[in-house]
């Protein structure tokens, strides 16, 4: 049988979290890197994993097109296009023009618009983005390196970004549910509807409502409610989510992120095992993290980190120019991936959505099974290297408690 539900992710660490929630709704996930792969027999849900967030508009568009038309081959159903929760992008795009054009090459019509993820305190009420009980633009994310947000209001952010209107369902609408959210889209003439949601339930509504909606478009929250749609018409069983083959070897920590809460994390850590930091005043050197890699206990796990807080941040970019700067990180960081894992290591663990893009990519990874959260949307996944497995777990840099890393030290079917 042919996959139902076709997902397009603007990054790596999106889309393991899309395939997370996807598997805990009881889908059978495999989550292909980039926009061709092999055919997936047995799979229910498909995920393409891009690194299109921060791409120019122009190579965003023609990938996620790409991706699109690989999955309809694949003879996925519906569609769904992931973007983070924090719906951070570059002023001009990517996701009102990638959005655009996926809709357009499904023949037109409305797609919803909600990044809401309450488990991560990701709401959306009257249009306007909240992270925890603070609306968007008075969070981290307001600083962020590559794709600061100061705008929390979304259908002003994202009409800024399309030719095509963009309303908004209330949330008076969706607290009546299904039927309340279906009836406000059909009195809405626009062509993306920015919806407001509060709790888990309320997605499930949303997701219930867009049954028939050839494109859906939200952070990993909003697919819950959609593979009940499926089993409705007769189309999907429940599956339990795969549980990863046994990997010997340390687990290495990989942090490229300087989001807040990985920076949190990263403290806690430091109590429980050595913790490099690459030196960003000087040129982020990988050689002398290899050195002291091969320094330490045999066996035992370790971090090396690239996070820093603002201020060390805005230093390397002043130095190196803001692009040239995240991609001497991510290019160090994915070099002792490679080494890493060409020394024996089996178990990543990565911190940054541009950081896993870079890794994922520089190790050659085609596709990943997805396996048991560590934290909400980060899942322990797994290929195979070498005739061996190996095991990743890519982490959004604003995901996760702060003992993530601690309990990431665990392998998977051992806590």
């Amino acid at each position: 049988m042919s996959p139902l539900l076709g997902c397009i992710a603007d990054d790596f660490t999106g889309a393991t979290d899309l395939a997370a929630m996807l598997a805990g709704e009881g889908m059978r996930v495999v989550q292909h890197i980039g926009p061709a792969f092999a055919d997936t027999p047995g799979a229910d849900a498909l995920v393409v994993a891009l690194k299109s967030r921060t791409a120019p508009v122009e190579a965003a568009v023609a990938e996620s097109v790409a991706a699109l038309d690989r999955l309809r081959e694949a003879g996925c159903r519906q569609f769904y296009f992931k973007y983070c929760s924090t719906f951070d992008s570059t002023p001009e795009g990517n996701i009102g023009p990638v959005a655009d054009a996926l809709l357009d090459r499904l023949g037109g019509g409305q797609a919803v618009v909600c990044p809401a993820a309450p488990v991560n305190g990701r709401t959306v009420y009257q249009g306007h983005l909240f992270v925890g009980d603070r609306l968007l633009s008075e969070s981290g994310m307001r600083d962020h390196p590559l794709t600061p947000m100061r705008d929390p209001d979304l259908v002003r952010v994202l009409s800024a970004q399309t030719s095509g209107r963009v309303g908004l369902v209330p949330f008076e609408a969706v607290r009546q549910g299904a039927q309340g959210v279906s009836a406000a889209l059909n009195d809405l003439t626009a062509r993306f509807a920015v919806v407001d949601a509060l709790t888990d339930d309320d997605l499930r509504a949303i997701g219930t409502a867009v049954a028939d909606h050839p494109l859906v478009t939200g952070a990993a929250g909003l697919a819950m409610g959609l593979p009940d749609n499926f089993r409705r018409a007769g189309l999907l069983s429940t599956h339990d989510a795969d549980i990863p083959p046994a990997a010997a070897g340390r687990t290495v920590i990989l942090a490229g992120s300087c989001s807040p809460a990985t920076l949190a994390q990263l403290d806690v850590l430091r109590g429980h095992i050595p913790v490099f930091d690459l030196d960003l005043e000087n040129g982020v050197d990988a050689d002398h993290a290899l050195a002291w890699t091969r320094a330490q206990q045999e066996g035992a796990p370790l971090a090396i980190a690239a996070s820093a807080p603002p201020e060390k941040v805005r230093r390397l970019q002043e130095r190196w120019g803001r692009a040239a700067a995240g991609t001497l990180v991510e290019d160090t960081l994915a070099t002792l991936a490679e080494e890493l894992v060409g020394s024996g290591v089996r178990r990543l663990v990565v911190a940054g959505g541009e950081t896993s893009g870079a890794v994922v990519t520089r190790l050659g990874v085609s596709s990943l099974r997805i396996g048991p959260e560590i934290d909400p949307g980060v899942p322990w996944t797994w290929s195979e290297r070498d005739g061996e497995p190996l095991l990743l777990a890519l982490k959004s840099g604003n995901f996760g408690a702060p003992d993530f890393f601690v309990k990431a030290l665990v392998p998977p079917g051992r806590g």
